[in-house]
């Protein structure tokens, strides 16, 4: 075997190895989300998480790949493992906007807007930076952002969708009272929560180790063994700072924000974990926590209703990180970090809720009132993850 066969196969393998450590974060926001909803509302988050994976890798195969990169060539390792790799990305901008919004909205809109997001919205925001950029040479070229994994591309991208779809469809039924009080709605499985941000951190290490696209050569093999590092320090330092700052205010660990701080250091640290030495992700990961903690009840002050903390974890940190890579590396230019994260903002916000508004005219996204009172998995699934509780009201 020649050495660029070799090189071919380590490459294809380490790839392969990677998508599959990212396909885990499937049921990763799966559990996340069915655990931090109520019992009346799992088995509809659960359909809606493996429609999203099935629907959004279908269009991407179809139409999603070949519009954001151009071809399906790829001389350095197999072309189907290439494509295989970049359609394990597609469905988490839906996961993202998808949990958000759970506990009142409806699968088949839903499903209209995947199809959307997976076949036009995440492939064109994947063209202008990672692929074949029909930007370039404009004012709005962007390829020149440092985005390692999607801190920017996939993170916000989800999260600005989710915004407008928030916008849109409004809150929970008896979440915010009508003298502006909050009401708490509390997680139905911590088990299943605790889980389910394990399965995304593990998965991190694919999503940032494998963006790396070759491990066949000492100097790559040492960029994965570091960035796999990198982000699992951001996660370490999300979590005990969040925990500290619970502890502080509050007297309690918060085992809900301690996980969503965790998560906020992995968002914040996929801009960049290829470029930083192992202590700045120290700082990336502890801002990055600090940030979810004050984020969640902002945006309840706000009236934007988040069940699982998704625009505090993912937009919030998604701009963090790919900001913190301007802030930390002296080779990547700050404006030009600006620039991405601005164009890709406006890019995903004004079409997602373009996109959204029109589906919602054809087909409510909301789920009635009484819907919501007896919990979407009766009306939209006709089974109950747990049929022997009462369901709660």
């Amino acid at each position: 075997m020649s050495e660029s066969d070799f090189s071919y196969v380590i490459d294809t393998f380490f790839t392969l190895f990677s998508m599959v450590l990212i396909i885990f974060m499937v049921p990763g926001f799966a559990m996340l989300e069915a655990g931090l909803v109520r019992t009346k509302n799992v088995t509809s988050v659960l359909t809606i998480n493996i429609m999203i994976y099935a629907v959004a890798s279908m269009m991407f195969l179809l139409i999603g790949y070949k519009f954001a990169f151009g071809s399906w060539n790829n001389d350095s390792m197999s072309k189907w493992v290439a494509f295989l790799f970049q359609m394990a990305f597609v469905g988490k901008t839906v996961n993202i906007m998808s949990g958000g919004v759970s506990e009142r909205v409806k699968i088949i809109p839903l499903m209209i807007f995947t199809v959307v997001m997976a076949g036009f919205i995440y492939p064109v925001a994947v063209n202008i930076t990672w692929g074949i950029d029909f930007l370039s040479g404009t004012m709005f070229d962007i390829s020149a952002m440092h985005d390692l994994a999607g801190s920017t591309v996939i993170h916000s991208t989800g999260g600005w969708a989710l915004l407008a779809a928030i916008i849109l469809i409004g809150s929970r039924k008896g979440r915010y009272t009508k003298n502006g009080g909050i009401r708490v709605i509390p997680a139905s499985n911590i088990p299943l929560v605790t889980l389910g941000a394990f399965l995304l951190w593990i998965g991190w290490f694919g999503f940032n180790g494998g963006s790396v696209g070759s491990i066949s050569t000492k100097e790559n093999a040492d960029v994965v063994a570091l960035t796999i590092m990198n982000t699992n320090t951001a996660g370490l330092a999300g979590a005990i700072i969040a925990s500290i700052i619970m502890y502080v205010r509050y007297k309690l660990f918060d085992i809900t924000m301690i996980v969503n701080g965790a998560l906020g250091g992995l968002v914040a640290i996929t801009a960049g974990a290829d470029l930083y030495d192992i202590y700045i992700p120290i700082i990336i990961g502890t801002i990055g926590g600090a940030l979810v903690v004050f984020a969640i009840p902002l945006f309840d002050k706000l009236k934007l209703d988040d069940p699982v903390g998704a625009l505090s974890v993912h937009l919030v940190n998604g701009i963090w990180g790919t900001l913190a890579v301007g802030i930390f590396v002296s080779d990547v230019s700050f404006v030009t970090q600006i620039k991405g994260v601005v164009v890709v903002a406006v890019f995903a916000l004004s079409v997602s809720y373009a996109v959204l508004f029109v589906i919602n005219k054809i087909i409510s996204f909301r789920a009635e009132d009484d819907v919501q009172l007896e919990g979407l998995d009766v009306n939209e699934c006709g089974l109950e993850s747990y049929p022997e509780f009462k369901r709660a009201i």
